[in-house]
């Protein structure tokens, strides 16, 4: 497939210190960059725009506040798509997300899946910059998600994944119920709901050494109690089948 054909979408809120390095590497890979920026107050989005200016594989969408995640996703999609993008990648700003495996997750769609998502936890994969007790959350909300949702993914909060134009329009982003990192569950959610093919490609995900992270408190329990809500009205559908 070409490459011109596959736009990473990164979603921006004040990662003024990694964006040029990040386009950079993305553009290295010959794919297109779509920077959806929710009008951060360091300068990203002018950065962006400079960035833009100098480079053709680059474009920029400004929002005009913060929102979270999943809506910059879903506006970045619906311009990706606009523009023609057969493969849409999601990654992060801060290089926890290596552009060097882009290729691996293009090829995994090429050959077949609908979704490939870079997993830290299949053979393969790895967090080796965190300590045991962030590992041993991460597996356990992950596991959680899988069992209460029946999601055949163990890396369902994982935000490194690549869809395939078709299969993305059939999961409804836009109407997505979580606008933080629950975002990334429900769309693995919708995802097997869809009967679409899902495939994990091992990563390593390591920290960011520049900026902030935006993970805090109030996302770790949208993303708990949302995926609680939606795995209680899963049992129940299935009481209500088996009674029939």
């Amino acid at each position: 497939m070409p490459t011109d054909r596959v736009t990473v979408v990164i979603p921006t809120y004040n990662e003024r210190e990694n964006l040029s390095h990040v386009a950079a590497a993305v553009t290295h890979q010959g794919y297109r960059l779509l920077v959806v920026d929710d009008s951060s107050p360091d300068g990203t989005g002018d950065l962006a725009d400079r960035l833009a200016s100098t480079d053709s594989m680059i474009s920029v969408l400004h929002r005009g506040k913060k929102e979270g995640l999943g809506p910059a996703y879903g506006a970045g999609f619906d311009r990706a798509l606009d523009d023609g993008a057969e493969i849409v990648i999601e990654m992060d700003a801060d290089f926890s997300h290596d552009p060097a495996d882009l290729p691996r997750l293009v090829q995994a769609v090429d050959d077949g899946a609908d979704l490939a998502v870079g997993s830290r936890y299949v053979p393969g994969g790895s967090t080796p910059d965190w300590p045991l007790v962030r590992r041993l959350i991460s597996r356990g909300g992950n596991l959680y998600a899988r069992v209460m949702l029946g999601i055949p993914v163990r890396d369902s909060t994982a935000g490194f994944r690549a869809f395939r134009a078709g299969a993305l329009r059939a999961l409804a982003y836009r109407d997505a119920k979580s606008s933080g990192y629950a975002f990334q569950v429900e769309m693995a959610m919708r995802a097997r709901e869809a009967g679409l093919r899902i495939v994990e490609v091992p990563i390593s995900f390591r920290d960011r050494t520049r900026g902030t992270s935006k993970m805090g408190t109030g996302i770790v329990a949208e993303a708990m109690w949302l995926v609680t809500v939606w795995g209680v009205r899963r049992i129940g559908r299935a009481i209500r089948i088996w009674n029939r």
